[in-house]
């Protein structure tokens, strides 16, 4: 007479007792943070997005060697009153499994400012927002090699975070270099 009750009860209370399984989405900033953070002196973030042409799209992934995913590019202009400082570019790549919302803060001269992790979802690879790992992209500029493990270090345990953020890298800096100072 028991017996239908542990058939009807012990599988849901398995399931209970394993618990949800865990997440690891962090947001570490927003665009506006990261914009004041990478930028600190600046008075207005203009407002310069891009629709890429497919002959844009075409250009980008021949210069860089990486696919161009989306034909939207999030950018804005950035300013200290007349005077302009660079650039401030909010894209994704894939981590393994899941996107990783970053920016990229190019000077004036299109050099690498800084780059800032928004979000990470991966539950391995986060050391990539470490800030000695990404100050090895500061000064690079359009034409680099941005090679993981040549001019780029790798983080064990993130090689596909590495290697896509390097690749997003060089995408971008072909964008401006093709687009953006154009």
């Amino acid at each position: 007479m028991h017996e239908w009750i542990h058939r009807i009860i012990i599988p849901p209370a398995i399931v209970i007792s394993a618990g949800a399984i865990p997440c690891y989405a962090t947001t570490y900033l927003t665009v506006e943070q990261a914009q004041k953070q990478c930028f600190p002196d600046a008075t207005q973030f203009v407002s310069a997005d891009v629709k890429l042409t497919p002959a844009q799209i075409k250009a980008i992934e021949k210069d860089s060697s990486v696919r161009v995913r989306l034909n939207t590019q999030k950018v804005w202009r950035v300013m200290d009153g007349n005077k302009f400082l660079g650039w401030f570019v909010q894209d994704e790549v894939l981590g393994k499994h899941e996107f990783i919302q970053w920016v990229l803060a190019l000077n004036a001269d299109g050099t690498v400012k800084q780059i800032e992790i928004l979000d990470y979802r991966e539950t391995y690879g986060y050391q990539i927002r470490e800030e000695k790992w990404r100050q090895q992209f500061y000064g690079k500029q359009h034409g680099a090699k941005l090679k993981l493990d040549d001019d780029i270090k790798n983080i064990s345990g993130a090689t596909l975070s590495c290697r896509h953020i390097a690749d997003g890298v060089k995408r971008l800096l072909s964008l401006h270099d093709l687009v953006l100072k154009h």
